[in-house]
């Protein structure tokens, strides 16, 4: 049977992952139980190679529609909580998951207030009807770790001004430079889902890396889960591209004392040492406003908000008109500092 869901021992209630608690927890009776110590149903079930394509809840015995990326999610039915387990099976199995720490609750209070404290959204951005919906869902993620050898050659100067009696001479130094630099990064996050927005993934940085988990399904328990779109050695030239600022700053990094600097040759090897195939919690929030839905995410482990909220064009007018207001009241307080009175 492809799907697994998740029963309380006691009761039979549905049971989901608690991110406060870390536990598996009872919706009925409250019943917690560690998911480190439970054994996992995926590692205990044999699925057909070509998997299976028709699922059914075990609980109410609908059908389950979803897309073919998804891999948790919840029965519209009856609410209960399945993990497709024959799409999380042999190479999509996840190495590791980073569990949901803040809860919907949580995370429908932070983004409220994250909305109030923009000081250019429209008045009446935030109101309740508006939310079209706040799912928690992991995302695809590969941390890679990336070896670099780098080498650079260049030329540099060294220009000093000084003065002798009633001249004044400019002397300029020239050097060859060469640096050789080993540059090792570990854990740098590529989200490997088609559906999510990069730059959102990439804004929602840092995860707490030392609070991933070995993968189990039933931290997926409640929530959305999707499988990578894209493989390790697909996503490898983004992951590269975005080293690529950090390698050039720590090249800077190695050459500093001259007046400057131009190089010849730049030499970057770049390693694919490990990719894990991980699970990142997000809740995402769709926002009606004005005709226009706005999507916005939410560190499941942090808090951080990041989107791209609307802008009230009477309020940025206001805003610059207070701008331009203290900037004439500092020149007359000025030049009635120098002249003894206003203009």
């Amino acid at each position: 049977m492809a799907v697994i869901d998740y029963k309380c021992p006691s009761c039979g209630s549905g049971m989901v992952f608690d991110g406060r608690t870390g536990a598996l927890t009872c919706q009925g009776c409250g019943r917690q139980d560690n998911i480190e110590k439970l054994p996992d149903p995926l590692k205990q079930q044999a699925f057909p190679e070509n998997g299976m394509k028709e699922y059914h809840c075990n609980s109410c015995g609908a059908d389950i529609m979803t897309e073919a990326e998804t891999t948790a999610t919840v029965c519209s039915f009856c609410g209960s909580a399945v993990v497709l387990g024959d799409r999380l099976d042999g190479e999509l199995t996840p190495a590791k998951v980073l569990p949901f720490l803040i809860s919907k609750e949580e995370a429908m209070a932070a983004f409220r207030k994250w909305c109030r404290n923009g000081l250019l959204t429209p008045g009446g951005f935030m109101t309740a009807d508006r939310v079209k919906g706040i799912t928690g869902i992991y995302v695809p993620f590969w941390l890679y770790e990336l070896h670099n050898r780098v080498e650079v050659h260049g030329q540099a100067t060294k220009v000093r001004t000084y003065t002798r009696g009633d001249y004044q001479y400019t002397e300029t130094q020239h050097f060859a430079i060469y640096r050789k630099l080993r540059l090792n990064y570990v854990n740098l996050p590529i989200d490997a889902s088609q559906k999510m927005n990069d730059e959102l993934m990439d804004k929602l940085e840092p995860f707490p890396y030392e609070k991933l988990r070995g993968f189990k399904s039933p931290y997926l328990a409640g929530y959305n889960a999707e499988k990578y779109s894209y493989d390790e050695r697909e996503l490898l030239p983004r992951a590269k591209e975005k080293i690529r600022s950090f390698i050039e700053s720590s090249i800077s990094s190695a050459v500093t004392g001259y007046t400057s600097v131009s190089y010849t040759n730049k030499q970057i090897d770049t390693d694919l040492k490990q990719a894990d195939y991980c699970l990142i919690p997000v809740w995402v929030v769709k926002y009606d406003y004005n005709r226009t839905e706005y999507v916005f995410a939410m560190n499941g482990q942090t808090g951080k908000v990041v989107g791209k909220p609307p802008i009230s064009k009477a309020k940025v007018t206001a805003w610059f008109a207070g701008v331009s207001g203290v900037t004439l009241l500092s020149l007359k307080v000025i030049s009635w500092m120098m002249g003894g009175g206003f203009l």
